[in-house]
């Protein structure tokens, strides 16, 4: 990955309007990935959704402007949840979809996401061809006068994506009689997402649904549900249910106002696939940072939990080698493989509550999956390069032996900031706590990681 100039772990991003998030680089990579795609005979098109953030307009017509240099055709259709341009994508057979959404960031921040016809994110691969193309002159790639592409708004967008939602849950079931608070976050599902609530049948009360262009994610949605416990409380509700962003993962509250975190939603959804004959392979993927309570859940059914790095691309990856359909992260990235190719917050929402109404007791009793094991996560401030440090790898491997097979430890670089995470589990959480303090103190500060991995040249004398 360290090849890269534009492309991250899950497409592009950054601050709006500097290094990558430019007017300029969105319409470079709209020439480029226009280019990648225009094979065949066929009129060639892209769908392009948005969240609310400010900048969505400027990289909107950057973005727009580069395809139809191109010769392909642009479908606009406003702020849309990132899950509804994988679906739309494959659905209108669309040569591939565009997101412009930096998720759970705040509204300075700003990201693109590209899914191939298929509905899929991209490859590294294909993201790297297309990185390729966009440090060539793209004079070598625009359209000839006649077949420069055409743009248009696609205002049936919301109505497609809200029908494919309600069709993911169950016909036997009804929301009535559920009282369910939902946080849109001031962010891309503002609008479908209260839709499809109402139309199931339940009562619905919506927060966070005016955004503004800068009050995205601001103290709201998956990422700050503190909110949507308090109004759930307040309201007596059922359930809360939070999307972030982009509307890719959510947070669900329950009626004392409880977080409920994605590792006990994947055990529920898994639980009722299993009992209904849906569940496929031999369990669920998950990432590295999935409580190891999951797993010893997920063991006690007979299932695997199969874990990955750090992701939901990941995750995707495990699901397709091993014929599974349910994964996903503890932050709430549920991907439900028979419904969608990404992360769904609302087609996830769904299941949660197909279970809860299967379940037919109150959602602190029903989403209690598991007992979590002690976790403790301590992020370290350092060079990643100080895992390199034979003192590193020792503290490792004593706290290794030291946890056994009731514990785990892991240690890695951040994929976005100068930070090494360490995570630890175990039977003792004031022995965790010890443990993480011990690690951290054999990584140097910052400053010093750096000095430690370029010594400074001696001056001649």
């Amino acid at each position: 990955m360290s090849n890269r100039k534009y492309f991250g772990t899950d497409g592009i991003r950054g601050t709006a309007n500097s290094f990558p998030m430019t007017a300029e680089i969105a319409q470079k990579l709209g020439v480029a990935a226009g280019h990648y795609f225009n094979r065949g005979d066929h009129r060639h098109r892209v769908v392009i959704a948005k969240d609310t953030r400010l900048s969505g307009y400027m990289i909107e017509n950057a973005l727009t402007s580069g395809f139809l240099s191109a010769g392909v055709d642009v479908l606009l259709v406003g702020p849309m949840p990132t899950p509804a341009v994988a679906f739309l994508t494959k659905a209108m057979r669309a040569d591939l979809g565009v997101m412009i959404s930096a998720s759970h960031n705040p509204y300075q921040d700003n990201g693109l996401k590209l899914f191939g016809p298929d509905g899929y994110k991209l490859s590294d691969a294909v993201e790297l061809e297309i990185e390729a193309l966009m440090g060539k002159d793209p004079a070598s790639m625009q359209a000839a006068p006649e077949k420069i592409g055409r743009a248009k708004r696609l205002d049936d967008a919301p109505g497609r994506y809200i029908e494919f939602v309600k069709s993911t849950f169950p016909k036997h079931l009804s929301l009535e009689g559920l009282k369910v608070v939902i946080d849109c976050a001031n962010g891309a599902g503002y609008q479908v997402g209260p839709i499809i609530l109402y139309e199931l049948g339940a009562e619905v009360i919506p927060m966070a649904v005016s955004p503004n262009g800068t009050n995205i994610n601001k103290e709201c949605g998956s990422t700050h549900p503190k909110a949507l416990a308090a109004q759930v409380v307040m309201e007596g509700a059922d359930l809360g249910i939070a999307l972030d962003g982009d509307a890719d993962r959510l947070a669900i509250v329950d009626e004392l106002g409880n977080i409920v975190d994605g590792d006990q939603l994947m055990a529920m959804i898994a639980l009722r696939a299993l009992n209904a004959g849906e569940l496929k392979g031999d369990g669920i993927a998950a990432t590295l940072m999935s409580n190891l309570g999951l797993e010893q859940f997920l063991q006690s059914k007979g299932l695997k939990l199969h874990r990955t790095k750090v992701g939901d691309r990941y995750v995707m990856e495990a699901m397709r080698a091993h014929g599974l359909n349910i994964g996903g992260e503890p932050s709430g990235h549920l991907i439900l493989g028979d419904h969608a190719t990404t992360g769904d917050a609302l087609v996830a929402a769904l299941q949660v509550l197909a279970a809860l109404r299967e379940d037919g007791r109150k959602a602190s009793a029903a989403t209690r999956m598991f007992t979590p094991v002690p976790q403790i996560m301590k992020n370290v401030k350092t060079d990643p390069k100080a895992l390199q440090r034979e003192a590193v790898s020792e503290a490792i491997a004593d706290i290794e032996k030291q946890l056994g097979k009731h514990g785990r430890i892991v240690v890695r670089p951040s994929g976005t900031e100068p930070l090494v995470r360490i995570m630890l589990e175990g039977e003792n959480e004031a022995n965790l706590t010890r443990m993480a303090e011990q690690l951290a103190a054999t990584m140097p500060p910052r400053s010093a990681a750096r000095s430690d991995a370029a010594p400074k040249k001696q001056k001649k004398k």
